[in-house]
This record gives structure tokens, sequence and C-alpha cells, in this order.
């Protein structure tokens, strides 16, 4: 099937895919615009402007993705604006409210902090007519069922950590003969799919390489802290061997770590897929990445909030970001 979008469009998109993105310097990196060709700034004019609300800009994924959509969206003919939460739920749900209820967003496409915390934003877009599209299930925002001009986009939690848990047992079924000590490197409390994917890592990882053992586990928040956090680990245990790094920022702290205190890199798996971590995996210091397909999924959003602005009273979908295991040599 030919894809919807011009051959530029799609341009935009394998530079994403790529992590060579194009930056747009006319668009913000906070705070909100109103949309061109708008008389009052409701987003009546030609051009809508596209809201995109990441996790937060400091995440380098997060980052990426949000030049992309600058570059894609932009040339399906939206004025875009990100902004930034800084993984801070609530500042997330003010910015968004105040773009949405001033008129200065069209539509949004969220990837909310904290699910649970932004219920009240889904009323409030509906009252003002502006479609969005945002993480999880209708049932994570307290919802029953799929609801008009709402699209939720969806990670298959369960699949990313099976994928995950197999691909670190296999490691250690390879390097380690079935036998390691593990670290095991958890999200924030709260953080969307959390007891999902890591409960689907441990028992994937446990079902693979029965011999493996959990030794101690840390909270991850950016690179620097992972890194500080994993030198302390090794401290107490020097003869760990295994790291399910849960990110991009963790595993890529755990290679610092282990570098900095002379020791060999251990089995490491993530879910992310930037592109450092991506030259980790053909270096061999990360095994595996279950690398969430950013540049498909921009597509897909993009596509059905321009839809879902034809009728914004019309009942969103259930979508799900596409994602695949990348190993050296695949």
């Amino acid at each position: 099937m030919q894809h919807p979008f011009s051959k530029r469009s799609r341009a935009a998109l394998a530079v994403l895919a790529a992590g060579s993105l194009l930056t747009l310097a006319a668009c913000s990196s906070d705070g909100t615009q109103p949309a061109a060709g708008s008389d009052d700034g409701s987003g009546s004019g030609d051009t809508k402007t596209l809201v995109f609300s990441p996790l937060a800009l400091k995440i380098p994924a997060m980052q990426q993705l949000s030049d992309g959509i600058k570059a894609f969206a932009g040339e399906q003919g939206y004025d875009v604006v990100v902004q930034d939460p800084n993984l801070d739920p609530q500042k997330q749900v003010t910015d968004l409210q105040t773009a949405i209820e001033t008129g200065k967003a069209d539509a949004v496409w969220a990837i909310m902090v904290a699910p649970e915390a932004a219920a009240s934003l889904i009323p409030v877009a509906q009252d003002k007519g502006v479609p969005m599209v945002v993480n999880g299930t209708p049932e994570a925002y307290g919802l029953d069922g799929m609801q008009p001009g709402i699209t939720f986009s969806t990670i298959d939690y369960a699949a990313e950590g099976e994928a995950a848990g197999t691909e670190l047992g296999n490691c250690i079924n390879e390097k380690y003969d079935g036998k390691a000590k593990v670290l095991f490197e958890e999200a924030a409390p709260g953080t969307a799919g959390k007891e999902e994917y890591e409960g689907a890592v441990k028992k994937f990882l446990a079902q693979t390489a029965p011999d493996a053992e959990i030794v101690q586990s840390i909270v991850v928040s950016d690179r620097q802290a992972a890194q500080t956090d994993v030198g302390n680990v090794l401290q107490g245990n020097p003869d760990i061997t295994a790291v399910f790094a849960q990110n991009d920022e963790g595993a890529l702290g755990t290679i610092g770590a282990y570098k900095a205190a002379g020791k060999d890199i251990p089995c490491i798996t993530e879910t992310g897929g930037n592109d450092e971590t991506l030259a980790a995996v053909k270096s061999g210091d990360i095994y595996a990445v279950v690398a969430l397909q950013f540049a498909d999924d921009m597509a897909q959003n993009v596509a059905t909030l321009t839809e879902m602005l034809k009728d914004p009273s019309a009942e969103g979908q259930q979508l799900t970001t596409p994602q695949k295991v990348v190993k050296a040599g695949s």
C-alpha cells in the first residue's frame, strides 16, 4: 500500500529513523503559539497547530522524536509547538490545558508522564473540539471504552518485557552458561506500564535463564545518576555480569560505570533505541535493544490526528506503537 504522505514527508521520516534529525528553528522548544492563519487564535485558519508534549526533552529519544515531528508534521501543513513537561505530570497537564482552553492548539499528541494525573484533560479537549492522541488505554485515564475525539496509543508492554527478558536470558546463556548475578534497573513508581513491563522481563528472564539471580534493583532517572548508582552497586556486588537497564539512559549509564570501574561490559538489554544505544549494539556493548519504532509511530499518529480533525466528535481508535528487537548483525 502506498504511504499517504509526500516523498518529501517520507524523507523526513527516514531522517528521523536514521537519527540525523532536521530541526526547524522557527519552532519553540517549550510554550505555545497561535495557529498561523487564524483570525482569533482559535485555530480556524487553514494552517493548524499541533501541540506535542513528550515525557521530557532531556531524554534523547524524546528530543529526536520532537525534532522529527517538527519536520514531518510541518510537511503536512501543521505549525508544530513542542512543550517540555520535564517529567512533571502536573506541569504537563497545566501546559496542555492552557493551550487547549486558549485556542492555541488545534490538535494534541501527548505522551503522558502519568495518565491518571491527566484524566481531567480529556473532557477539556472534548469540550473544545481538540482531537488528541495520548499514550495508554482508556482505562488508564479512568474511562470506560473508546471516547469521542480521543485516540489512545499504547505500547505492548507485555511483548516488550518478554523480548527484553528473553534476550537478557539469551545473553546470559551464551556468555555465562546460564548463570549470572543480575542488576535490575527499574522505572520510577507511577511510570506507565511499569508493572506489566517489568513483570514480563522478570518472568521471561527466569524462563530463559533459570539459574540467573537478580541480586539488586535500582531506580533509573537519568544517565549520570544511573552511572553513579551502578558504580555504587558494583562496589558491593563486583561480580554482577548482567543488567536489565530499563531504557537508553540506564543502559548508557551502566556502560559508563563498568568502563570507569575497569570491568568487562556485562550482558545488557533495554528498551529505547536512540543513536548512541544502537551504536552500542553494533559495538557489542549492548546485547539487545527493544527499539520503539518512533518514525512509524509518528506517521500513524499524525495521520490519525489529520483524520480526526475532520470530525472531532467521532470516536477515536486504539493504536499500538510498533517495536522490534535490535541485536548485533540484525
